[in-house]
Protein backbone atom coordinates (compact mmCIF):
# COMPACT_ATOMS: atom_id res chain seq x y z
CA UNK A 1 0.00 0.00 0.00
CA UNK A 2 2.83 2.71 0.43
CA UNK A 3 4.14 1.47 -2.41
CA UNK A 4 1.29 2.41 -4.15
CA UNK A 5 1.00 5.07 -2.35
CA UNK A 6 4.27 7.11 -3.00
CA UNK A 7 3.57 5.82 -7.16
CA UNK A 8 0.42 8.15 -6.82
CA UNK A 9 1.97 10.60 -5.17
CA UNK A 10 4.50 11.14 -7.75
CA UNK A 11 2.07 10.61 -10.77
CA UNK A 12 -0.02 13.89 -9.26
CA UNK A 13 3.67 15.66 -8.43
CA UNK A 14 4.43 15.45 -12.05
CA UNK A 15 0.75 16.45 -13.36
CA UNK A 16 1.42 19.71 -11.17
CA UNK A 17 4.86 20.34 -12.29
CA UNK A 18 3.52 19.80 -15.87
CA UNK A 19 1.08 22.67 -15.04
CA UNK A 20 3.95 25.06 -13.31
CA UNK A 21 5.79 24.36 -16.47
CA UNK A 22 2.98 25.52 -18.89
CA UNK A 23 2.71 28.62 -16.57
CA UNK A 24 6.25 29.30 -17.32
CA UNK A 25 6.17 28.71 -20.71
CA UNK A 26 3.37 31.64 -21.11
CA UNK A 27 6.34 34.08 -19.75
CA UNK A 28 8.16 33.84 -23.08
CA UNK A 29 5.11 35.83 -24.28
CA UNK A 30 4.72 38.96 -25.09
CA UNK A 31 4.70 41.36 -22.56
CA UNK A 32 7.35 39.72 -20.49
CA UNK A 33 8.94 38.06 -23.43
CA UNK A 34 11.41 36.10 -21.39
CA UNK A 35 12.29 33.11 -24.55
CA UNK A 36 14.69 31.38 -22.45
CA UNK A 37 11.81 30.42 -20.16
CA UNK A 38 9.80 28.85 -23.29
CA UNK A 39 12.81 26.58 -23.65
CA UNK A 40 13.67 25.69 -20.48
CA UNK A 41 9.46 24.58 -20.11
CA UNK A 42 9.44 22.35 -22.95
CA UNK A 43 12.84 20.82 -21.59
CA UNK A 44 10.68 20.09 -18.69
CA UNK A 45 7.83 18.72 -20.72
CA UNK A 46 10.05 16.76 -22.63
CA UNK A 47 11.99 15.02 -19.74
CA UNK A 48 8.27 14.58 -18.12
CA UNK A 49 6.54 13.20 -21.17
CA UNK A 50 10.02 10.73 -20.99
CA UNK A 51 9.12 9.49 -17.87
CA UNK A 52 5.47 8.66 -18.44
CA UNK A 53 4.60 5.02 -17.83
CA UNK A 54 1.92 5.28 -19.66
CA UNK A 55 -0.03 6.69 -22.86
CA UNK A 56 -2.73 8.82 -20.55
CA UNK A 57 -0.37 9.68 -18.43
CA UNK A 58 1.38 11.08 -21.38
CA UNK A 59 -1.85 12.66 -22.48
CA UNK A 60 -2.36 14.07 -18.96
CA UNK A 61 0.91 15.68 -18.69
CA UNK A 62 0.55 17.66 -22.37
CA UNK A 63 -2.77 18.37 -20.90
CA UNK A 64 -1.39 20.06 -18.13
CA UNK A 65 0.96 21.84 -19.31
CA UNK A 66 -1.58 23.65 -21.90
CA UNK A 67 -3.62 24.44 -19.34
CA UNK A 68 -1.15 26.28 -17.56
CA UNK A 69 0.14 28.07 -20.67
CA UNK A 70 -3.26 29.40 -22.26
CA UNK A 71 -4.91 30.56 -18.92
CA UNK A 72 -1.82 32.69 -17.90
CA UNK A 73 -1.39 33.68 -21.67
CA UNK A 74 -4.81 34.36 -22.64
CA UNK A 75 -5.92 36.51 -19.42
CA UNK A 76 -6.46 39.45 -21.63
CA UNK A 77 -10.00 37.59 -22.30
CA UNK A 78 -10.75 38.22 -19.13
CA UNK A 79 -10.55 41.97 -19.50
CA UNK A 80 -12.47 42.56 -21.86
CA UNK A 81 -16.06 41.53 -20.41
CA UNK A 82 -15.37 44.41 -18.28
CA UNK A 83 -15.90 46.93 -20.93
CA UNK A 84 -19.79 45.59 -21.18
CA UNK A 85 -23.18 45.28 -19.19
CA UNK A 86 -24.96 42.28 -20.45
CA UNK A 87 -23.12 39.44 -19.02
CA UNK A 88 -20.85 39.98 -15.53
CA UNK A 89 -16.55 40.70 -15.60
CA UNK A 90 -16.38 37.44 -13.51
CA UNK A 91 -17.69 35.57 -16.24
CA UNK A 92 -13.92 36.53 -18.51
CA UNK A 93 -12.20 34.14 -16.45
CA UNK A 94 -14.67 31.31 -16.62
CA UNK A 95 -14.18 32.15 -20.29
CA UNK A 96 -10.64 31.77 -19.93
CA UNK A 97 -11.06 28.49 -17.89
CA UNK A 98 -13.03 27.20 -20.51
CA UNK A 99 -10.93 28.00 -23.23
CA UNK A 100 -7.87 26.60 -22.15
CA UNK A 101 -9.46 23.35 -21.26
CA UNK A 102 -10.15 22.87 -24.97
CA UNK A 103 -7.22 24.68 -26.34
CA UNK A 104 -5.00 22.22 -23.95
CA UNK A 105 -6.11 19.35 -25.77
CA UNK A 106 -3.61 20.13 -28.93
CA UNK A 107 -0.60 20.07 -26.93
CA UNK A 108 -1.77 16.89 -24.83
CA UNK A 109 -2.51 15.65 -28.40
CA UNK A 110 1.25 16.11 -29.41
CA UNK A 111 2.67 15.12 -26.02
CA UNK A 112 1.01 12.01 -26.66
CA UNK A 113 2.18 11.02 -29.92
CA UNK A 114 5.77 12.02 -28.84
CA UNK A 115 5.70 9.47 -26.00
CA UNK A 116 3.62 6.67 -27.89
CA UNK A 117 5.82 6.19 -30.76
CA UNK A 118 9.33 7.84 -29.87
CA UNK A 119 9.57 6.64 -25.94
CA UNK A 120 12.18 4.11 -26.73
CA UNK A 121 14.77 6.91 -28.09
CA UNK A 122 15.18 9.72 -26.39
CA UNK A 123 15.86 11.81 -29.57
CA UNK A 124 13.01 9.96 -31.15
CA UNK A 125 10.81 11.56 -28.51
CA UNK A 126 12.46 15.03 -28.96
CA UNK A 127 12.05 14.85 -32.63
CA UNK A 128 8.42 13.51 -32.60
CA UNK A 129 7.38 15.57 -29.75
CA UNK A 130 8.52 18.59 -31.70
CA UNK A 131 6.57 17.80 -34.86
CA UNK A 132 3.12 16.87 -33.52
CA UNK A 133 3.38 20.17 -31.98
CA UNK A 134 3.37 21.89 -35.58
CA UNK A 135 0.75 19.99 -36.51
CA UNK A 136 -1.36 20.32 -33.52
CA UNK A 137 -1.13 23.99 -33.99
CA UNK A 138 -2.22 23.65 -37.21
CA UNK A 139 -5.22 22.16 -36.57
CA UNK A 140 -5.71 24.37 -33.78
CA UNK A 141 -5.94 27.36 -36.37
CA UNK A 142 -8.76 25.94 -38.02
CA UNK A 143 -11.01 23.07 -35.96
CA UNK A 144 -14.46 24.86 -34.76
CA UNK A 145 -13.34 27.92 -37.06
CA UNK A 146 -10.04 28.23 -35.22
CA UNK A 147 -8.40 30.24 -32.57
CA UNK A 148 -4.67 30.67 -33.53
CA UNK A 149 -3.30 32.66 -30.75
CA UNK A 150 0.10 32.46 -29.17
CA UNK A 151 2.15 29.54 -31.47
CA UNK A 152 4.78 28.87 -29.53
CA UNK A 153 6.70 29.82 -32.29
CA UNK A 154 5.44 33.86 -31.52
CA UNK A 155 8.14 33.86 -28.02
CA UNK A 156 10.98 33.35 -31.23
CA UNK A 157 10.03 36.91 -32.65
CA UNK A 158 12.96 38.40 -31.97
CA UNK A 159 16.27 35.71 -32.63
CA UNK A 160 17.11 34.69 -35.57
CA UNK A 161 15.33 31.47 -35.14
CA UNK A 162 12.08 33.20 -36.72
CA UNK A 163 13.91 33.77 -40.08
CA UNK A 164 12.66 30.09 -40.88
CA UNK A 165 9.03 30.66 -40.86
CA UNK A 166 10.35 32.63 -44.51
CA UNK A 167 10.74 28.50 -45.34
CA UNK A 168 8.63 26.61 -42.92
CA UNK A 169 6.34 29.31 -41.45
CA UNK A 170 4.93 30.08 -37.91
CA UNK A 171 4.50 25.95 -37.39
CA UNK A 172 7.63 25.41 -38.43
CA UNK A 173 9.54 27.71 -35.96
CA UNK A 174 6.87 26.31 -33.04
CA UNK A 175 8.30 22.59 -34.06
CA UNK A 176 11.77 23.89 -34.17
CA UNK A 177 11.27 25.86 -30.98
CA UNK A 178 9.95 22.15 -28.84
CA UNK A 179 13.05 20.49 -30.70
CA UNK A 180 15.25 23.37 -29.07
CA UNK A 181 13.85 22.78 -25.68
CA UNK A 182 13.76 19.23 -26.59
CA UNK A 183 17.63 19.96 -27.58
CA UNK A 184 18.29 21.16 -23.57
CA UNK A 185 17.02 18.15 -21.95
CA UNK A 186 19.50 15.52 -24.04
CA UNK A 187 22.13 17.80 -23.10
CA UNK A 188 21.03 17.07 -19.04
CA UNK A 189 20.80 13.33 -19.83
CA UNK A 190 24.76 13.52 -21.11
CA UNK A 191 23.49 12.89 -24.97
CA UNK A 192 25.65 15.30 -26.24
CA UNK A 193 25.91 14.74 -29.97
CA UNK A 194 21.87 14.43 -31.04
CA UNK A 195 21.33 17.70 -28.81
CA UNK A 196 24.17 20.03 -30.71
CA UNK A 197 23.41 18.48 -33.87
CA UNK A 198 19.48 19.90 -33.38
CA UNK A 199 21.05 23.21 -32.07
CA UNK A 200 23.51 23.49 -35.34
CA UNK A 201 21.44 22.69 -37.78
CA UNK A 202 18.46 24.75 -36.64
CA UNK A 203 20.74 27.95 -35.84
CA UNK A 204 22.58 27.07 -39.55
CA UNK A 205 19.41 27.19 -41.46
CA UNK A 206 18.27 30.59 -39.14
CA UNK A 207 21.19 32.49 -40.60
CA UNK A 208 20.88 31.10 -44.36
CA UNK A 209 17.29 32.13 -44.41
CA UNK A 210 18.10 35.58 -43.31
CA UNK A 211 15.97 38.13 -45.23
CA UNK A 212 17.41 41.35 -47.23
CA UNK A 213 17.97 44.74 -45.90
CA UNK A 214 15.13 46.91 -45.68
CA UNK A 215 14.27 49.41 -48.44
CA UNK A 216 12.27 52.46 -48.39
CA UNK A 217 9.35 53.10 -50.60
CA UNK A 218 8.55 56.76 -52.72
CA UNK A 219 5.07 56.15 -50.43
CA UNK A 220 4.53 58.10 -47.70
CA UNK A 221 2.36 56.70 -44.94
CA UNK A 222 0.60 58.35 -41.56
CA UNK A 223 -0.79 55.83 -38.66
CA UNK A 224 -3.14 57.42 -36.73
CA UNK A 225 -3.69 56.28 -33.12
CA UNK A 226 -6.38 58.63 -31.54
CA UNK A 227 -6.19 57.06 -27.84
CA UNK A 228 -10.26 56.17 -27.69
CA UNK A 229 -10.44 53.86 -25.28
CA UNK A 230 -13.45 50.90 -25.16
CA UNK A 231 -14.94 52.49 -22.23
CA UNK A 232 -15.30 55.90 -24.41
CA UNK A 233 -15.60 54.10 -28.15
CA UNK A 234 -19.42 53.65 -28.34
CA UNK A 235 -21.22 56.32 -25.50
CA UNK A 236 -23.76 58.37 -27.39
CA UNK A 237 -22.66 61.49 -28.78
CA UNK A 238 -18.97 60.58 -28.47
CA UNK A 239 -18.26 60.11 -32.54
CA UNK A 240 -17.58 63.88 -32.76
CA UNK A 241 -14.96 63.59 -30.05
CA UNK A 242 -13.27 60.43 -31.87
CA UNK A 243 -13.69 62.18 -35.48
CA UNK A 244 -12.15 65.09 -34.38
CA UNK A 245 -9.30 63.40 -32.76
CA UNK A 246 -8.95 61.20 -35.66
CA UNK A 247 -8.70 64.83 -37.37
CA UNK A 248 -6.29 66.66 -35.17
CA UNK A 249 -3.94 64.11 -35.78
CA UNK A 250 -4.20 63.82 -39.56
CA UNK A 251 -3.51 67.21 -40.27
CA UNK A 252 -0.56 67.43 -38.83
CA UNK A 253 2.64 69.73 -40.29
CA UNK A 254 3.86 67.61 -43.13
CA UNK A 255 5.49 68.17 -46.97
CA UNK A 256 3.39 68.18 -50.03
CA UNK A 257 3.69 64.51 -51.11
CA UNK A 258 0.40 62.95 -51.35
CA UNK A 259 0.02 60.52 -48.07
CA UNK A 260 -1.63 57.78 -47.17
CA UNK A 261 -3.47 58.07 -44.24
CA UNK A 262 -4.48 54.88 -41.87
CA UNK A 263 -6.86 54.80 -39.52
CA UNK A 264 -7.91 52.40 -36.58
CA UNK A 265 -10.23 49.18 -36.88
CA UNK A 266 -14.15 50.77 -36.61
CA UNK A 267 -12.85 54.42 -36.00
CA UNK A 268 -15.66 55.63 -37.23
CA UNK A 269 -18.66 53.89 -35.52
CA UNK A 270 -21.47 55.45 -37.52
CA UNK A 271 -21.96 53.30 -40.83
CA UNK A 272 -19.79 54.67 -43.44
CA UNK A 273 -21.92 52.31 -46.59
CA UNK A 274 -25.40 51.82 -46.26
CA UNK A 275 -27.83 49.36 -48.53
CA UNK A 276 -31.21 50.99 -46.97
CA UNK A 277 -32.55 53.37 -49.28
CA UNK A 278 -32.58 56.33 -46.47
CA UNK A 279 -30.01 55.55 -45.13
CA UNK A 280 -26.84 56.54 -47.38
CA UNK A 281 -27.01 60.47 -46.82
CA UNK A 282 -26.09 59.73 -43.52
CA UNK A 283 -23.45 57.15 -44.56
CA UNK A 284 -21.88 60.03 -47.01
CA UNK A 285 -21.84 62.38 -44.35
CA UNK A 286 -19.73 59.97 -42.03
CA UNK A 287 -17.12 59.68 -44.90
CA UNK A 288 -17.03 63.32 -45.87
CA UNK A 289 -16.31 64.59 -42.25
CA UNK A 290 -13.65 61.31 -42.17
CA UNK A 291 -11.58 63.17 -44.91
CA UNK A 292 -11.86 66.87 -44.57
CA UNK A 293 -8.25 66.39 -43.68
CA UNK A 294 -6.83 64.52 -47.19
CA UNK A 295 -5.05 66.87 -50.12
CA UNK A 296 -5.32 66.36 -53.41
CA UNK A 297 -3.89 62.72 -54.34
CA UNK A 298 -4.27 61.73 -50.97
CA UNK A 299 -6.09 58.59 -49.73
CA UNK A 300 -7.67 57.29 -46.45
CA UNK A 301 -7.95 53.76 -45.26
CA UNK A 302 -10.05 53.69 -42.73
CA UNK A 303 -12.05 50.94 -40.55
CA UNK A 304 -15.44 51.47 -40.53
CA UNK A 305 -18.89 49.48 -40.46
CA UNK A 306 -21.28 48.36 -43.71
CA UNK A 307 -25.05 48.36 -43.44
CA UNK A 308 -26.70 45.45 -45.47
CA UNK A 309 -30.10 45.25 -46.59
CA UNK A 310 -32.14 42.91 -48.13
CA UNK A 311 -35.04 44.90 -49.10
CA UNK A 312 -33.79 48.46 -49.14
CA UNK A 313 -35.53 49.37 -46.30
CA UNK A 314 -34.88 47.01 -43.36
CA UNK A 315 -31.67 46.31 -41.86
CA UNK A 316 -30.80 42.11 -42.24
CA UNK A 317 -27.12 43.03 -41.24
CA UNK A 318 -23.32 44.56 -40.99
CA UNK A 319 -19.89 43.80 -42.19
CA UNK A 320 -16.65 44.63 -40.06
CA UNK A 321 -14.53 46.33 -43.27
CA UNK A 322 -12.26 49.30 -44.45
CA UNK A 323 -13.10 51.62 -46.46
CA UNK A 324 -10.65 53.26 -48.84
CA UNK A 325 -11.58 56.94 -49.45
CA UNK A 326 -10.77 59.96 -52.17
CA UNK A 327 -10.86 63.52 -51.18
CA UNK A 328 -14.34 63.40 -52.23
CA UNK A 329 -15.29 60.84 -49.72
CA UNK A 330 -16.05 58.10 -52.74
CA UNK A 331 -15.60 54.71 -51.86
CA UNK A 332 -12.26 52.86 -53.89
CA UNK A 333 -12.42 49.82 -52.45
CA UNK A 334 -13.91 48.08 -49.22
CA UNK A 335 -12.66 45.45 -47.76
CA UNK A 336 -14.86 43.26 -45.30
CA UNK A 337 -13.55 40.86 -42.52
CA UNK A 338 -13.72 37.36 -43.32
CA UNK A 339 -12.54 35.23 -40.22
CA UNK A 340 -15.25 36.73 -37.70
CA UNK A 341 -14.26 36.58 -33.55
CA UNK A 342 -16.70 33.91 -31.86
CA UNK A 343 -18.53 35.94 -29.01
CA UNK A 344 -16.94 39.11 -30.20
CA UNK A 345 -18.66 39.16 -33.57
CA UNK A 346 -21.30 36.92 -33.87
CA UNK A 347 -23.00 34.47 -31.15
CA UNK A 348 -22.50 30.82 -32.09
CA UNK A 349 -25.75 29.04 -31.55
CA UNK A 350 -27.60 32.48 -30.52
CA UNK A 351 -31.13 30.63 -30.68
CA UNK A 352 -29.92 29.35 -27.39
CA UNK A 353 -27.08 31.26 -25.71
CA UNK A 354 -29.08 34.46 -26.07
CA UNK A 355 -32.62 33.24 -24.11
CA UNK A 356 -29.91 32.15 -21.63
CA UNK A 357 -28.49 35.84 -20.96
CA UNK A 358 -25.17 35.33 -23.64
CA UNK A 359 -24.95 37.96 -25.59
CA UNK A 360 -21.47 38.83 -28.04
CA UNK A 361 -19.23 41.78 -26.54
CA UNK A 362 -19.16 43.92 -29.43
CA UNK A 363 -22.37 46.01 -29.21
CA UNK A 364 -25.02 45.57 -31.70
CA UNK A 365 -28.85 43.42 -31.81
CA UNK A 366 -27.47 41.24 -34.84
CA UNK A 367 -24.16 39.17 -36.05
CA UNK A 368 -21.42 40.80 -37.95
CA UNK A 369 -21.69 39.10 -41.71
CA UNK A 370 -18.31 37.29 -42.94
CA UNK A 371 -16.51 38.43 -46.38
CA UNK A 372 -14.81 36.41 -48.96
CA UNK A 373 -11.57 35.89 -47.30
CA UNK A 374 -8.24 37.48 -48.17
CA UNK A 375 -8.20 39.97 -50.89
CA UNK A 376 -5.43 42.25 -52.88
CA UNK A 377 -7.49 45.61 -53.46
CA UNK A 378 -6.36 47.80 -56.02
CA UNK A 379 -7.10 51.63 -55.12
CA UNK A 380 -5.97 54.05 -58.00
CA UNK A 381 -2.59 56.07 -56.95
CA UNK A 382 -1.20 53.23 -54.88
CA UNK A 383 0.64 49.86 -55.03
CA UNK A 384 -1.85 46.42 -54.66
CA UNK A 385 -3.34 46.47 -50.59
CA UNK A 386 -3.76 43.87 -48.88
CA UNK A 387 -5.74 43.79 -45.77
CA UNK A 388 -6.07 41.93 -42.57
CA UNK A 389 -8.63 43.38 -39.89
CA UNK A 390 -7.49 42.52 -35.84
CA UNK A 391 -7.47 39.26 -35.62
CA UNK A 392 -7.46 37.83 -38.79
CA UNK A 393 -3.37 38.44 -38.98
CA UNK A 394 -2.82 35.81 -36.62
CA UNK A 395 -3.38 33.14 -38.75
CA UNK A 396 -0.71 31.75 -40.21
CA UNK A 397 -0.90 30.99 -44.51
CA UNK A 398 -4.16 32.76 -44.46
CA UNK A 399 -3.44 36.68 -44.95
CA UNK A 400 -2.66 37.17 -48.99
CA UNK A 401 -4.19 36.29 -51.71
CA UNK A 402 -1.38 34.55 -53.42
CA UNK A 403 -3.10 34.99 -56.73
CA UNK A 404 -2.65 38.40 -56.48
CA UNK A 405 0.35 39.28 -54.02
CA UNK A 406 -0.28 42.88 -52.38
CA UNK A 407 2.71 45.31 -51.56
CA UNK A 408 1.61 45.31 -48.21
CA UNK A 409 -0.79 44.56 -45.48
CA UNK A 410 -2.93 47.20 -43.82
CA UNK A 411 -3.93 45.57 -39.89
CA UNK A 412 -6.08 47.88 -38.63
CA UNK A 413 -7.06 46.46 -35.13
CA UNK A 414 -8.91 47.50 -32.00
CA UNK A 415 -6.77 46.16 -29.28
CA UNK A 416 -8.56 48.26 -26.67
CA UNK A 417 -10.59 45.38 -24.79
CA UNK A 418 -7.58 43.33 -24.40
CA UNK A 419 -6.08 44.78 -21.17
CA UNK A 420 -1.82 45.14 -21.31
CA UNK A 421 -1.22 41.46 -22.07
CA UNK A 422 -3.34 41.18 -25.43
CA UNK A 423 -1.89 44.32 -27.78
CA UNK A 424 2.01 43.25 -27.32
CA UNK A 425 1.01 39.86 -28.64
CA UNK A 426 -0.99 40.39 -31.29
CA UNK A 427 1.95 42.57 -32.41
CA UNK A 428 4.54 39.91 -32.36
CA UNK A 429 2.30 38.11 -34.41
CA UNK A 430 1.59 40.46 -36.89
CA UNK A 431 5.76 40.61 -37.19
CA UNK A 432 5.88 36.94 -37.86
CA UNK A 433 3.17 37.33 -40.51
CA UNK A 434 5.50 39.82 -42.19
CA UNK A 435 8.80 37.44 -41.87
CA UNK A 436 6.83 34.96 -43.66
CA UNK A 437 5.08 36.60 -46.43
CA UNK A 438 8.28 39.05 -46.67
CA UNK A 439 5.37 41.78 -46.48
CA UNK A 440 5.32 45.02 -45.00
CA UNK A 441 2.46 45.38 -42.19
CA UNK A 442 1.00 48.39 -40.89
CA UNK A 443 -1.20 48.46 -37.34
CA UNK A 444 -3.17 51.22 -36.57
CA UNK A 445 -5.06 50.74 -33.76
CA UNK A 446 -7.24 53.00 -30.87
CA UNK A 447 -4.88 52.95 -28.28
CA UNK A 448 -2.16 50.90 -28.97
CA UNK A 449 0.39 49.49 -30.24
CA UNK A 450 0.27 50.79 -33.74
CA UNK A 451 3.17 49.60 -35.97
CA UNK A 452 4.87 50.02 -39.17
CA UNK A 453 6.61 46.79 -39.39
CA UNK A 454 9.36 45.67 -42.15
CA UNK A 455 9.33 42.47 -44.26
CA UNK A 456 12.07 41.29 -41.74
CA UNK A 457 9.76 41.43 -38.94
CA UNK A 458 11.50 44.98 -37.52
CA UNK A 459 9.35 47.10 -35.85
CA UNK A 460 10.24 50.58 -37.59
CA UNK A 461 8.16 52.62 -35.66
CA UNK A 462 5.27 52.21 -33.16
CA UNK A 463 3.15 54.32 -30.93
CA UNK A 464 2.87 52.76 -26.67
CA UNK A 465 -0.15 51.94 -25.58
CA UNK A 466 -2.65 54.41 -23.92
CA UNK A 467 -0.83 57.54 -26.47
CA UNK A 468 -2.51 59.53 -29.21
CA UNK A 469 0.28 60.50 -31.76
CA UNK A 470 0.91 59.36 -35.23
CA UNK A 471 3.86 57.62 -37.15
CA UNK A 472 5.19 59.38 -40.38
CA UNK A 473 7.26 57.01 -42.43
CA UNK A 474 8.38 56.12 -46.07
CA UNK A 475 6.19 52.53 -46.71
CA UNK A 476 9.12 49.72 -46.65
CA UNK A 477 9.37 48.10 -50.23
CA UNK A 478 7.93 44.30 -50.21
CA UNK A 479 10.99 41.74 -50.21
CA UNK A 480 10.53 38.80 -53.11
CA UNK A 481 7.76 36.34 -52.69
CA UNK A 482 9.33 34.11 -49.67
CA UNK A 483 9.17 30.26 -50.42
CA UNK A 484 6.23 30.39 -47.68
CA UNK A 485 4.59 32.94 -49.62
CA UNK A 486 4.30 30.77 -52.27
CA UNK A 487 3.70 27.13 -50.90
CA UNK A 488 2.44 28.20 -47.41
CA UNK A 489 1.78 25.76 -44.19
CA UNK A 490 2.32 22.59 -47.44
CA UNK A 491 6.23 23.92 -46.36
CA UNK A 492 5.20 23.42 -42.49
CA UNK A 493 3.72 20.96 -42.77
CA UNK A 494 6.13 19.05 -44.58
CA UNK A 495 8.81 19.80 -42.11
CA UNK A 496 6.95 18.70 -39.05
CA UNK A 497 5.96 15.39 -40.71
CA UNK A 498 10.16 15.05 -41.51
CA UNK A 499 10.45 14.99 -38.30
CA UNK A 500 7.73 13.09 -36.79
CA UNK A 501 9.35 10.50 -39.75
CA UNK A 502 12.45 10.74 -38.73
CA UNK A 503 11.98 10.03 -35.17
CA UNK A 504 9.56 7.22 -36.07
CA UNK A 505 12.97 5.98 -38.22
CA UNK A 506 15.37 6.41 -35.07
CA UNK A 507 12.85 4.69 -32.80
CA UNK A 508 12.83 1.25 -34.80
CA UNK A 509 16.50 1.37 -35.02
CA UNK A 510 16.72 1.21 -31.43
CA UNK A 511 14.13 -1.11 -31.07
Amino acid sequence: MAALSERLGSHRAALWLALMAGFVSATGFAPWSLWPFMLLAMAALTALVANAPSLKRALLLGWMFGLGQFVLGLNWIATAFTFQAKMPAWLGWIAVVLLSIYLAVYPALAAATGWKLGRKKPIALVLLLAGAWGIAEFLRAFIFTGFAWNPVAVSMVDLPLANLSRLVGTYGISAATVALGGAIWLLFKRTYFPAGLIAALLIGMSIGARPPATVPSDTQVRIVQPNIGQADKWKPGFDSEAAARLYNLSIQPRDERPLLILWPEAAVVDPMQDERLRGEGAARFERLRAVRALRPGDTLLSGGLAVQSPDGVRIGGATNSIFALDLDGEIQGRYDKAHLVPYGEYLPMRGILEPIGLSRLAPGAFDFSAGPGPQTLAIPGLDPIGMQICYEIIFSGQVVDRDNRPAFIFNPSNDAWFGAWGPPQHLAQARLRAIEEGLPVMRSTPTGISALIAPNGEIIASIPMGEADIIDAPLPIAGGPTPFANLGNLLAMAFCLLLGLLGIALARRAR
